[in-house]
């Protein structure tokens, strides 16, 4: 269900992007951006996605309370690079955005 609620919202929004409902292992294309929310701890996502990401690629991997404590339990590969973006929107909790580089 998720998976085509977010083709029918890219297709609104005149989005091009993939939208893949599989597990990261089985996809064996590179992507500039890769998404995941409530996937797993940030260790194993950035393990299990890594070769997702094309060079210069990023993935925006949306977390709860636990982001900063998940960030210093990650080691990266030596061209990656890990940015935490908290965004407040009114009368909602904090948003964590852990933003994952791969160098090009």
């Amino acid at each position: 269900r998720r998976a085509q609620f977010l083709r029918e919202i890219c297709e609104e929004l005149g989005i091009k992007a993939t939208v893949l409902k599989s597990k990261s292992e089985k996809v064996k294309s590179a992507y500039d951006l890769v998404t995941a929310r409530a996937v797993a701890p940030l260790p194993k996502l950035i393990s299990s996605t890594w070769h997702l990401l094309a060079p210069s690629g990023r993935l925006l991997a949306i977390k709860g309370e636990s982001a900063s404590a998940e960030m210093a339990e990650t080691s990266l590969p030596a061209d990656g690079k890990m940015t935490l973006h908290e965004i407040n929107f009114k009368d909602l909790p904090l948003a964590r955005v852990v933003e994952v580089s791969k160098a090009g």
